[in-house]
């Protein structure tokens, strides 16, 4: 193309140079003509070579853009079919019209030809409705990166695996670290002698050596009771597909001691840097101990929390040394504070009350204000005749507020005490939790992904039967000041025997220390009584969902509310106790309706099944041995699905993991 523009602007200057000659020839002519003649002569003879040689030009040029036209339709005809681009046209109803021939190697048959796009992938149809840019998908052993062209209807495939290969391979590579802690160590080890500790030792690392090894861990001991794991996410994967059954293997290293040695992993991932990663991993660490030990919490960039494990009880402490040392430092927090908020969880049952009571009497003794949040029309009939006792007594009502009141009471000087709950979607007054300055939060239930943020003080022990049984030790050592009154103390032992079921479920030597103090303060447990008697309707009522129970894998009872039937999850609570009293029942599940158009979920077991794990899974938490859920936005039969699918899950995929 380059020669065809230089012959073009030759032949325009040629011209030029003939007009300016034509000129000076007329001039020639004027004064010498004989010159004329012969100028004349030579110029017609140069402008018949010039016509003649701008013809064989054109004739070249012409031949030259013929073969250009047919070289450039070739090479676009070989490029349409034969390039390693996939090119698909589809109709309207997305049957596909035409491929060419690289998309036909993928094809079952020969061709592609008249089937849907959901058979090339099924991301194809959704780009197009959506109008996205593109979508990457698999076809056997490729990864394809797809534009789509909706008014052409016209799709373009680019080969992207190899770049699938290298990012694939540079997420398997990224770094994972992993802090393991044995749990109960140091309690284990008090009582044995050099000789059994030395074994028990060499047994827990060559156990723990063996395993990194088979995954190809990197492991080192940091301490006697912390180990240090270095992986890829590529192991850590494989490790989550064994569920992390190392924590059994090291369970029963001594079966015969009645509580053996147990393993809590906090493990970061993510792309952040060493330190990062450390801090990660410590921080996953701390979930799991505050979740009572004996499972593995993940942790990665996203926020996303995973856990495995958890299948045991957490082990009583054999010391009262941290209760003393957070009671002191609640009373520290209180003294320095101008008044104290307390709050438990909406819908608060006993334990709530009994703690936050407790808390009140504490915040009392040491001379400051206090006041409890409740919610007038936030309570269940579980706790009716506690609420009326309590307004029955005008010198403890008066310290009941409700929560716009607490609004208007608490300054950048209060405090803000949080009872039975460590969620913040659960509080009673989530909005105080954005005003308070200083937070402390006490708490028997495992801890959650879900936490309050930025707490001052955390007294979280999953060991304890309940709030009631954390808040009577603090009691135990603050200044002898304002005495327990007789219904103080009675609402604090009705606490400790609801979450007990009288004493049967998760009940330690510390949970009958606390019983004998509060009976010594006063506790009327003929009064417990009268306050836990259940009305006949609504013992009706759970007849009636225990009715319509049935059996899932054999161990487990679930009763479906019927549709429209709203109960409270007081009752469900109730029903799910009552069907782990039937024979063969290792676990219950008792889901209704609620009142604010929720679907509640309430979850017993007799500790071989973790229902704590199985309600988290469906968003909620709780106890090995006592969790629930409340679930938005499905319908009772659907949450009934769902639950059974993890219960499907559980059984077949994890042998009850």
């Amino acid at each position: 193309m380059a020669n065809l523009q230089k012959k073009r602007g030759l032949s325009s200057h040629l011209m030029l140079i003939y007009m300016l000659s034509l000129i000076l020839l007329v001039v020639i002519w004027y004064y010498q003509w004989i010159l004329g003649l012969l100028m004349t002569l030579f110029l017609a003879a140069s402008f018949y070579y010039s016509l003649k040689t701008e013809k064989v030009m054109h004739d070249e040029t012409e031949q030259y853009i013929t073969t250009l036209s047919h070289r450039v339709k070739k090479v676009g005809d070989e490029a349409l079919l034969e390039m390693p681009i996939g090119i698909i046209l589809f109709s309207e109803d997305y049957k596909i019209e035409w491929t060419n021939a690289y998309m036909n190697q993928f094809a079952e048959g020969d061709n592609f030809f008249g089937k849907s796009l959901n058979e090339v992938s099924e991301d194809l149809i959704p780009m197009i409705n959506e109008n996205l840019e593109e979508v990457w998908i698999e076809l056997e052993a490729f990864t394809f990166q797809a534009y789509a062209k909706k008014e052409e209807r016209l799709i373009y495939l680019f080969d992207r695996t190899k770049q699938a290969e290298i990012e694939r391979s540079y997420e398997n590579e990224r770094a994972v670290f992993a802090i393991i802690f044995l749990d109960n160590y140091e309690e284990i080890t008090q009582t044995m002698d050099d000789t059994a500790k030395s074994r028990l030792n060499s047994a827990v690392t060559t156990l723990l050596n063996e395993w990194a090894h088979q995954y190809g861990l990197y492991l080192k001991r940091t301490s006697q009771e912390r180990f240090l794991a270095v992986g890829t996410k590529e192991i850590l994967e494989r490790l989550e597909q064994s569920k992390f059954d190392i924590l059994d293997e090291v369970r029963e290293l001594d079966e015969e001691n009645r509580n053996p040695v147990t393993l809590s992993f906090g493990v970061g991932f993510g792309a952040y840097g060493l330190p990062e990663l450390g801090q990660l991993a410590q921080s996953s660490l701390d979930l799991a101990l505050g979740r009572g030990g004996d499972q593995v919490v993940i942790k990665e960039e996203s926020g996303k929390v995973r856990f495995y494990g958890g299948k045991t009880n957490p082990m009583e402490k054999r010391t009262r040394v941290r209760a003393r040392v957070i009671s002191h430092a609640l009373k520290e927090l209180v003294t320095a504070s101008d008044r104290v908020i307390i709050m438990g969880h909406k819908s608060p049952d006993m334990d709530a009350l009994g703690g936050a009571i407790g808390i009140l009497n504490l915040v009392r003794t040491n001379g400051v204000e206090g006041h409890i949040v409740f919610d007038p029309d936030d309570v269940d009939i579980g706790v009716s005749r506690l609420v009326d006792a309590i307004q029955n007594d005008a010198e403890l009502w008066q310290y009941f507020i409700e929560p716009s009141d607490a609004m208007d009471l608490i300054t950048d000087d209060s405090l803000l005490v949080v009872v039975d709950t460590h969620k913040p979607s659960m509080v009673a007054e989530s909005k105080l939790l954005r005003k308070a300055a200083h937070t402390v939060v006490i708490d028997h239930h495992r801890r959650g992904e879900d936490f309050i943020e930025n707490p001052t003080l955390v007294y979280m022990e999953p060991y304890a039967s309940s709030t009631a049984e954390l808040v009577t030790e603090l009691l135990e050592y603050q200044p002898k000041g304002k005495k327990l009154t007789m219904l103080e103390a009675t609402a604090m032992l009705a606490g400790i025997i609801v979450d007990t079921k009288s004493f049967t479920l998760r009940t330690g030597s510390r949970t009958f220390d606390a019983a004998s103090y509060l009976r010594s303060k006063g506790a009327d447990t003929i009064l417990v009584q009268q306050l836990l008697k259940e009305d006949l309707d609504q013992y009706i009522r759970r007849s009636k969902l225990i009715e319509h129970a049935e059996i899932y894998h054999e161990h487990i009872a679930i009763a479906k509310a019927a549709h429209g039937q709203k109960y409270g999850p007081v009752l469900l609570a109730q029903t799910a106790d009552t069907l782990l009293t039937m024979s063969g029942v290792n676990a219950s599940f008792v889901i209704s309706e609620r009142k604010d158009g929720k679907i509640g979920i309430s979850a017993r077991s007799l500790g071989d099944i973790n229902v704590q794990v199985i309600m988290e899974r469906m968003h909620g938490g709780g106890h090995l041995t006592n969790a629930a859920t409340q679930l938005e936005d499905t319908t009772i039969d659907a949450a009934e699905a769902e639950l059974k699918g993890i219960l499907d899950e559980f059984y077949e995929g994890s042998n009850q993991e």
